[in-house]
């Protein structure tokens, strides 16, 4: 009797920011494929217009963007809805940045290229919590 299990979970929420149109393209699909429910945006700007419209459960959050520093868009995300968790993924910071995002809210940071399989374990780790 656990086939059924999963149709009455509700699907989790996810917002991705990052400027690298492939890469995005490319999570959204793997993600899409594990069942998440993904929004897309392209600069921090669009992620925070996002978050006006939807209750997101984890935004994955790339800090290294043409329009907006990825560690502001992080502090309006917490102060719009701190119940929100923030992965940071990104691949050009300095540890100091990071240790910034952490200190600002960030549950998590993790390095591109990132291992999928260890996205997905700390998005259902941010969720668990």
């Amino acid at each position: 009797m656990h086939e059924n299990e999963n149709t009455n979970k509700k699907k989790i929420k996810l917002l991705l920011v990052d400027d690298e149109k492939h890469f995005v393209e490319v999570l959204y699909k793997r993600l899409s494929d594990r069942d998440f429910s993904v929004t897309t945006t392209f600069s921090g700007e669009e992620g925070i217009q996002a978050l006006r419209k939807v209750d997101f459960d984890v935004a994955i959050l790339d800090l290294k963007m043409k329009d907006m520093d990825g560690i502001e868009v992080l502090k309006i995300f917490k102060k719009m809805y701190p119940k929100m968790e923030v992965i940071i993924l990104t691949g050009h910071e300095s540890e100091q940045t990071v240790g910034e995002g952490m200190e600002y809210g960030a549950f998590a940071y993790i390095s591109k290229p990132c291992d999928f399989e260890e996205l997905i374990a700390t998005i259902e780790k941010a969720i668990s919590d």
